[in-house]
């Protein structure tokens, strides 16, 4: 299967950072002066950087791709300065991903005698590395297109789903104020920002839901979210919207998800979600469950079915 991914000329390169905050998964470091890859688990090549380089020095290749191996990954980091293998293996802990961090560690142990960096020293500065104490990261934003829903008569025409309508919330229990836990198991979940190749997507139950469905649906976390990985869309605002099937193929095949649930509202702009995930099942080279759900725009459950 093929892969985009960013492809880094050092050559050209100034280090002047301009890429850094454009790189929404953190993949992008400043690292000696130079532009460097830390992560291609995290790499999911749409090229948001591409264009903030004033060098020219980065550009997006498609090139075959095997699942993500760690120990690939090591053999090419530890060929560069020691600070990039430490950033990469930070990196992993950052994101929770705690066996390929563990692989990444390993890897070290077992090359100790051939990797020219003080291994012990890395080993070290990552093990004691906290998360938890590193500056707050720029705080990803989904890039939407606007539409004006100002309408001047609310039965005007125009597609059914962003017509304005009122209705009364259903009355709530006594004790509802209590707060519940969330069941949300990853982050991100935008379906542009996910990466399939991220450990908490191996063999679980993907959710694909419209963006307000969890807005519409009361118990959104408990009905429909624990114990299963998300990814969020709008088939209405998104751009790019071919790259999410090219992502829930990825999750079939690669990750092995489970089963793939997608859940839509019942408004007609919504069913395009359905249709590439449906797309995307018929691409695949596995076989993966895919159940349809439709949410009512009262957040009741209008239909469930196996596909």
């Amino acid at each position: 299967m093929k892969r985009d991914i960013v492809k880094i000329d050092e050559e050209k390169c100034s280090g002047c950072g301009l890429c850094i905050p454009n790189c929404h998964e953190g993949a992008l470091q400043i690292i000696d002066g130079k532009a460097v890859l830390i992560s291609d688990l995290m790499c999911d090549g749409l090229g948001a950087c591409l264009g903030h380089c004033p060098e020219g020095a980065l550009e997006i290749i498609s090139r075959e791709a095997a699942p993500y191996d760690e120990n690939l990954v090591m053999e090419d980091m530890v060929s560069k300065t020691k600070n990039v293998v430490i950033a990469h293996l930070k990196h992993l802990k950052d994101h929770n991903e705690h066996i390929y961090l563990q692989q990444g560690l390993e890897y070290l142990q077992s090359n100790a005698s051939t990797i020219n960096h003080d291994v012990q020293e890395i080993i070290h500065l990552v093990k004691s590395y906290n998360p938890n104490n590193t500056e707050a990261k720029t705080e990803t934003k989904k890039e939407k297109n606007t539409m004006d829903l100002h309408m001047s008569n609310s039965n005007a025409g125009g597609c059914p789903g962003s017509r304005s309508t009122s209705f009364k919330p259903v009355a709530q229990a006594n004790g509802s104020n209590t707060e519940m836990p969330s069941a949300l198991a990853q982050w991100p979940v935008q379906m542009h920002l996910i990466n399939p190749a991220a450990s908490h997507f191996q063999q679980s139950n993907f959710v694909l839901a419209a963006d307000c469905v969890a807005y519409s649906t009361g118990n959104f976390h408990g009905k429909f979210l624990k114990g299963k990985t998300l990814g969020i869309a709008c088939p209405k605002l998104d751009q790019n919207k071919d790259i999410y099937q090219e992502k829930l193929i990825k999750l079939i095949d690669d990750a092995k998800i489970n089963t793939l649930t997608v859940i839509i509202m019942e408004v007609p702009c919504c069913g395009g979600i359905l249709q590439l995930a449906m797309n995307a099942s018929q691409r695949a080279n596995r076989k993966t469950p895919v159940k349809a759900v439709t949410i009512g725009i009262q957040g009741e459950v209008l239909s469930e079915e196996w596909m």
